[in-house]
């Protein structure tokens, strides 16, 4: 059946193809999020705390990941660590590639984060007894966690995004999946269509879940 020029039977005989292309991508996507989430809260709590050594590992590492295209990181540790001996499969080099980029940026939304924290709040904690890490657990961590959320809504769906770029490795990811598929049936329109579908479904999918997260933990309004 066609319809606008696009034949939607020829979609549905390769949904199954697709479809196993769509569960790696999610699949990369999740465990690079959770890796992001990781590392922009340990690294990000280093930062705005000034964590001697770890504090200026992190900022050299903020600094080279932020302003280096992911495309050249993705590259670099596929092509180029096995120069030096250090081999990854395609599914480790994929998903490590995006943790290490997601986790750039989310080391900067949590350090922000935290730093917006009222000194005057941690002061308190300070003066009721708490220790450094009880004070960073209830009240740094909860307030600045909060605050960190918007941004981190950004980077968690550019994470998301960026799994497109894995077809560069042959990563067999929906986009991956969808090109060999048009490079064999020259049926580009049917393949792009679904790709940008699928990932509009995905993005607005992550971002309401996340959208709502935000909503649940939003600070109370000072009146």
């Amino acid at each position: 059946m066609i319809i606008a020029g696009i034949e939607w039977g020829f979609i549905l005989d390769h949904l199954p193809e697709l479809a196993w292309g769509l569960v790696r991508t999610i699949e990369v996507a999740a465990i690079a999020i959770f890796g992001s989430f990781v590392i922009g809260l340990v690294l990000g709590a280093a930062r705005a705390h000034r964590v001697p050594v770890v504090s200026q590992f992190s900022a050299v590492y903020v600094e080279v990941i932020r302003n280096t295209p992911i495309l050249v990181q993705i590259f670099f540790i596929f092509y180029g660590l096995p120069q030096v001996g250090i081999t990854f499969s395609p599914f480790m080099t994929a998903w490590i590639a995006v943790t290490i980029w997601g986790g750039a940026f989310s080391t900067e939304n949590f350090r922000a984060g935290f730093e917006a924290v009222p000194f005057r709040y941690r002061e308190g904690s300070l003066a009721l007894g708490f220790g450094r890490l009880a004070t960073f657990l209830n009240v740094t961590l909860p307030i600045g966690g909060r605050i960190a959320l918007p941004a981190s809504i950004n980077t968690y769906i550019s994470v998301l995004k960026n799994t497109s770029l894995l077809t560069a490795i042959g990563y067999a990811e929906l986009t991956n999946v969808s090109r060999s598929i048009a490079a064999v049936t020259f049926r580009d329109s049917e393949m792009l269509l679904v790709v940008a579908v699928t990932y509009l479904i995905l993005v607005w999918t992550l971002s309401a879940v996340m959208r709502g997260v935000e909503a649940r933990l939003r600070l109370p309004e000072v009146t």
